[in-house]
């Protein structure tokens, strides 16, 4: 969804205000005329590659963060609301929708925030008419799926938090020594905490008692959640300012959304103690993004390793833009983000040609793919399926897979493209993001019509999809 051309007016009207400059001295420093700064400001012009190189050297600004990121998203998400026959008589270009995302993206969201009412309306009164009429419970995101968009609109990185968690974890040594031993001895003796297990048949992964200072930690439980759980409880002990003031300039709309984003605060936090963001992202580069060579080097699970993939959006050291995904057997998202072109379906199931369905039907393998989305862009997808137990024989094992992916340009850094063809396009399956939104009008595994296409019925000809589009 890019062309050649950039415009940037909002970002640089905002870096001009931040350094206190009026717009002639800015255009001075950039060598250009205040008129040509007025133009690029009100996004009339595009910005040259001379303006960006300036940019970029006197201001401090990131190229990369002009062209990519937050936007693509908005874009992307923006873009699939609107293909909703709710606006089947309006078609905007890209180029328009563009322009909202760079110089109004609160209208954008606002947009956004009040098509999902509107889903969330239709579905919950398709099937649920009788209580629709006695409620309006549905007619809000729900906290959790509001929480999700926040953690998705901040690219998934929060400064604050990942630099406290990386200064914590050399604090106290965690690439020296077993992080769980670390963390046991930091809360004892910053806090006064001790460890303990829970009871046997207690059915919880953590259990704090702040009146004994006592954690119980389920035994039953793998090392690297034990650990995890114990850098959760560090980061309700000490970041409980941050974290306070990061969940209130969300402005959510709900008490329910806020005490969520500080348990997702809290978890990002002991992310970043686990997986701390210069090491890891040392190891991924020189692993080439083997996810068990890097989950066996740092002591954690495969997701917790392919979720810090990514994160690693830190400004001036990004790491490659990968999209991440966990899915359950029934192919609902249940965690999402994507600091690449691709971006998630926000409702329905996701497309049942991606490798992630694949997964199940071989549990313990890697699975990989090359995808092509129907927007040209090719990808490398590697997905594998992950069963978690609470303990013993009888003990209920949750099933789910987690997929994570790059670009074609950036296959290279991964381990899993050698052997692959990435230069043979026959090699690429063709995938959609959802049925609602792909164009493709021949694909077999069709679940529903695409919005905005017309069918054509033909009641003397049964092709493996029952219609066709017009």
């Amino acid at each position: 969804m890019t062309t050649g051309k950039l415009y940037i007016g909002r970002k640089v009207r905002e870096s001009r205000l931040a350094h206190g400059h009026t717009q002639a001295a800015f255009a001075q420093r950039l060598g250009i005329s205040t008129s040509y700064l007025n133009q690029i400001e009100n996004n009339q012009r595009p910005v040259s590659a001379t303006v960006l190189l300036a940019l970029a050297e006197k201001f401090q600004i990131e190229m990369s963060e002009l062209s990519a990121g937050s936007s693509d998203r908005l874009l992307s998400a923006l873009s699939e609301a609107l293909t909703d026959p709710l606006f089947e008589t309006y078609s905007p270009s890209t180029q328009e929708l563009k322009l909202v995302v760079q110089n109004a993206p609160g209208l954008a969201h606002a947009l956004i925030a009040c098509h999902q009412a509107y889903r969330r309306n239709s579905e919950q009164l398709a099937g649920f008419d009788d209580q629709m009429s006695r409620t309006n419970a549905f007619a809000e995101p729900t906290p959790y799926e509001e929480v999700r968009d926040f953690f998705h609109f901040m690219d998934n990185y929060i400064h604050e938090i990942d630099m406290a968690g990386e200064k914590l974890a050399q604090s106290i040594g965690i690439r020296e020594r077993e992080a769980g031993a670390a963390l046991a001895a930091h809360l004892e003796k910053r806090h006064g905490v001790r460890i303990l297990k829970t009871a046997e048949g207690e059915d919880v992964l953590r259990r704090y008692d702040p009146a004994s200072k006592l954690l119980y930690l389920n035994a039953y439980s793998p090392a690297a959640t034990r650990s995890f759980q114990m850098a959760y409880q560090v980061a309700a002990l000490e970041l409980k300012t941050e974290i306070d003031a990061i969940a209130r300039r969300a402005e959510f709309r709900s008490p329910e959304s806020v005490e969520i984003c500080r348990i997702g605060l809290r978890n990002y936090f002991a992310g970043a103690v686990t997986l701390p963001y210069q090491a890891f992202l040392t190891a991924a580069r020189e692993l080439r993004h083997d996810l068990e060579l890097l989950a066996a080097r740092f002591g954690a699970s495969l997701e917790q390793v392919a979720h810090r993939l990514s994160s690693l959006q830190r400004p001036g050291t990004k790491g490659v833009p990968v999209f991440f995904a966990r899915f359950d057997r029934a192919g609902n998202i249940t965690k999402r983000h994507s600091a690449a072109k691709l971006q998630f379906a926000r409702f329905g199931a996701a497309c049942p040609l991606w490798n992630v369905h694949q997964s199940f039907e071989m549990p313990g393998r890697i699975i990989r793919q090359l995808a092509e989305t129907p927007d040209g862009v090719r990808y490398l997808c590697v997905a594998t399926e992950i069963a978690k137990s609470g303990g013993g024989f009888n003990a209920s094992r949750r099933r789910y897979a987690i997929a994570l992916g790059c670009e074609v340009a950036y296959a290279g850094d991964f381990v899993y493209a050698d052997g692959l063809d990435l230069t043979n396009r026959a090699a690429f399956d063709p995938i959609g993001i959802s049925c609602r939104i792909c164009e493709r009008a021949n694909c077999d595994q069709r679940a529903t019509p695409p919005f905005k296409r017309r069918l054509r019925v033909d009641h003397d000809l049964r092709p493996p999809v029952p219609y066709r589009l017009e």
